[in-house]
């Protein structure tokens, strides 16, 4: 299989909402440049790039797919991505690969809610953008609109490099034709904006313009570093089931969208020093953007894309987890669930490793190596705890999902303090989704329900000069120990912390730690409600120590009982976890979800219009109002309504949601001892 310059590669990734038509494309270009014999489809369940059963019945990707072509000369890599948000791991995992986000828009549909986050990501991580509008041939579509709308959302630098034409039978090139017939816009505009856009990113070419002395071969140089800049987006449309906008989209992606040697430049972070990774560098440098498992055979894939240097199977490659070194064995290049063999993964290509325990993010190298920054990973806030439906099955269940959080960054698997198996999602849906698979790939069933919020216990005031004395006399050796401490409070997000404030030998030296070992220890049991103790500060100011009878153990008591004295006198609080809420919803429901979320002790903090009669609305929200919001907001919108949440700080509860969350903690510790 041939391999490129780093010069000739082009590396993108296809992002948008889930139906906009990103697999149809990947499946138009794929076929246009030969690479199969036939336009594949999702709604047959032909496309090569629906590579799982699941997605095959879906009609839709929850993981993302590799698939490469050649054309005029350069390789191109695509990741097709999933566009619900509820997979968003592995979408964002695609933009490590990329060099240019496609970020795909339905002209049916319009800006749809992923569209905008995965746009947004796209931008914030420093890669270049494009945009593809889509089903162009859907009817009723106001292309126009559409086109105005993507300016207004995105910014004026969305300029049309093709626009329709014949009534959507065909498209024009804007860049290489100063006029000519268009469906929407005029061509001759079209081609100033291209032009204004590319000379805009260099001072000294933007003289020349002005000067009316920049030639079209002069523009073509310069777009792809304008579209790494992100100050040229250029806009293209199509319709992929009849493969109009198709060569002409290629043409781009070779011709204006940077490759690797211009491009967004990695960062390599090793002890605080920054050296950005060079593509012509001598040393291998890649970063892992995929990890899937092959549901037959459990093996399990890792997509990497090569930033420096040239990999080969024989070769040792490292982590900062394992300096040690290891082989990567087989190097393959992925056509969807095809894999082919290739001799070496070199800078600027994408290719393929088995059976290596990484995950999505990590960095190998050769020589010299580090970290590499990788997009925001949203954390997972959906949670649902599992009980296994067959005695035993514990064991079997975790291990099957761990190897679903090796491949999905925003899944989380956990034991909570409550001693509850807790699967964090980023939806309903996501969990739901693993949950479905356990049951249909490893036959193993869970029941389901709301875990327990997980509250944290502090305190607003301090209590001074608390003295315990542990004593146990049982006829042989006994147990002593004479404690006094203050508990006060420290800043939130600080922790705990204990001073030894002892001058002197009142307590032994050696006996000490065992003191904070013992606070630890309540700590993490909790005292009001069985919640972990946070933001704290103990102060051992004096006590007194037994020459026969003082032992580890006495000290580590004395520590709980003291600190749990103390807590109670120190005006004892529960916090709660406050998040991050985004609604979308149409325009007409805003007021009555204001309303919801108001209800529920949410705070708003924003409100934005959105193309298409949407409104998004932001809050700041306890993350125990929101658990059950997804059926909520379903019924409120008529399933037309979309969140997310992120983890946001700790606050403390209103006095009678406390004493609530005391007294069930009560029944609970009672009910244990029957």
């Amino acid at each position: 299989m041939a391999v490129y310059e780093v010069g000739k590669y082009r590396n993108v990734v296809l992002v948008g909402h889930g139906g906009s038509g990103k697999t149809s494309l990947a499946e138009a270009m794929l076929h246009k440049a030969g690479v199969t014999n036939r336009l594949g489809s999702t709604a047959d369940k032909t496309s090569i790039l629906d590579v799982t059963d699941e997605a095959k019945e879906k009609g839709g990707s929850t993981d993302s797919a590799v698939c490469y072509l050649a054309h005029k000369g350069h390789h191109v890599n695509i990741v097709d991505t999933p566009g619900t948000a509820a997979f968003a791991g592995p979408a964002i995992g695609g933009l490590i690969a990329a060099d240019t986000a496609i970020v795909v828009v339905s002209a049916s549909s319009g800006i749809e809610v992923n569209t905008r986050k995965m746009f947004e990501r796209a931008k914030k991580y420093g890669i270049g953008l494009a945009i593809v509008v889509s089903k162009i041939d859907a009817p009723n579509v106001n292309l126009e609109e559409v086109l105005g709308n993507l300016r207004s959302v995105f910014g004026n630098e969305c300029v049309p490099v093709t626009l329709p034409t014949g009534s959507g039978k065909s498209v024009i090139d804007c860049l290489t034709n100063e006029s000519g017939a268009a469906d929407i816009f005029d061509v001759g505009e079209a081609h100033t904006g291209v032009l204004e856009a590319i000379v805009s990113v260099d001072d000294a070419m933007m003289e020349k313009y002005l000067g009316g002395e920049v030639s079209k071969d002069e523009a073509l140089a310069t777009a792809p570093k304008a579209v790494a800049a992100q100050t040229f987006i250029p806009t293209f449309f199509v319709n992929s089931r009849a493969e109009i906008g198709i060569a002409e989209l290629l043409d781009a992606i070779v011709g204006l969208f940077p490759s690797p040697l211009q491009a967004k430049r990695r960062v390599m972070v090793d002890d605080g020093h920054e050296t950005p990774v060079d593509p012509t560098g001598a040393d291998f440098v890649g970063q892992i953007f995929k990890v899937s498992s092959d549901p037959k055979t459990g093996i399990k894939y890792l997509g990497l894309r090569c930033l420096s240097g040239k990999l080969t199977h024989d070769m040792s490659i490292k982590t900062v987890a394992d300096r040690k070194g290891f082989r990567p064995g087989q190097l393959q290049r992925l056509l969807g669930a095809e894999h082919k063999e290739v001799e070496a993964g070199v800078s600027g290509d994408i290719v393929s490793l088995a059976k290596l325990d990484l995950h999505v993010g990590d960095v190998v190298f050769t020589n010299k190596g580090g970290t590499i920054e990788k997009p925001p990973i949203p954390a997972p806030m959906f949670p649902l705890a599992l009980e296994s439906k067959s005695r035993g099955d514990e064991d079997k269940i975790a291990q099957a999902i761990r190897r679903y959080t090796d491949e999905d960054p925003c899944l989380r698997l956990e034991r909570t303090q409550a001693g509850e198996m807790v699967l964090r999602g980023l939806d309903d849906t996501h969990v739901r989704t693993i949950l479905n698979r356990l049951k249909h790939y490893f036959k193993l069933e869970v029941l389901t329900k709301t875990p327990k919020i997980p509250y944290r216990e502090t305190i607003a005031g301090r209590a001074d000069n608390i003295e315990y004395t542990h004593k146990k006399q049982t006829g042989g050796a006994g147990q002593y120990a004479k404690i006094v401490i203050n508990v006060l409070p420290a800043q939130r997000g600080e922790g705990y912390e204990f001073v030894d404030k002892i001058f002197g030998g009142a307590i032994d030296q050696q006996f000490r730690p065992s003191v904070d070992k013992g606070i630890r220890a309540q700590m993490a049991e909790g005292v009001i409600a069985g919640y972990p103790v946070v933001d704290v500060k103990v102060e051992l100011i004096d006590g007194k120590t037994h020459p026969v009878d003082s032992k580890d153990i006495a000290f580590q008591i004395a520590g709980r009982q003291a600190f749990k004295e103390g807590f109670m006198k120190a005006k004892p609080i529960l916090l709660e976890p406050i998040v991050n809420l985004e609604v979308t919803v149409p325009a007409d429901k805003v007021g009555d979800i204001q309303g919801d979320i108001a209800s529920r002790r949410g705070r708003p903090v924003g409100q934005d219009v959105l193309p298409g009669g949407l409104a998004v609305i932001k809050a700041q929200i306890p993350l125990g109002e929101v658990m059950d919001y997804n059926s909520r907001l379903s019924s409120i919108s008529g399933g037309q309504g979309s969140f997310s949440i992120e983890e946001s700080h700790y606050e403390p509860v209103p006095g009678n949601v406390q004493q609530q969350v005391i007294e069930q903690h009560k029944k609970e510790v009672e009910a244990a001892r029957e």
